[in-house]
């Protein structure tokens, strides 16, 4: 069975648009920390893989869909699932629940690059045996 990552973020007053709740292109600022963190839980130091494997990642591609809007001290659960390893890229599946309401469904895909060239270049292997355990079958084909 594949591991899931989850994180909670409480939603800040700052956060919301004058009709109550979270403006849209938070979200894309709430992915981020969630990436953070899961890298932090599956590899480590963010830093380290440019610095030891001469790797860093960009993104690439996002998608977003709001089936139910947050607000104001909402507490967002995030749920982060790999979708797809590929050769130079990770494509990540990620949900956000207020309790049992599902709030958003998004992807994120990364390109892995040469931080000196900024052109696309494979994933490290140790980067990629962290990662696996996450690989979450059900969504390789959604993912391509």
């Amino acid at each position: 069975m594949p591991r899931v990552f989850r994180h909670r973020l409480r939603v800040r007053y700052g956060e919301c648009d004058p009709q109550g709740v979270v403006f849209n292109a938070n979200y894309l600022a709430y992915f981020d920390v969630i990436l953070t963190e899961f890298w932090r839980e599956a590899i480590g130091d963010y830093m380290a893989m440019i610095e030891e494997h001469g790797a860093d990642m960009v993104v690439a591609e996002s998608r977003i869909g709001f089936r139910s809007p947050a607000a104001f001290d909402d507490e967002l659960d995030f749920e982060l699932r790999v979708a797809r390893l590929g050769t130079t890229a990770l494509t990540c599946h990620i949900d956000a629940r207020v309790g049992d309401r599902l709030v958003i469904e998004g992807e994120m895909r990364h390109v892995f690059i040469d931080p000196a060239t900024k052109g696309k270049r494979p994933m490290p292997d140790e980067i990629r045996s962290g990662l696996d355990p996450y690989v979450a079958p059900e969504l390789q084909t959604a993912a391509g």
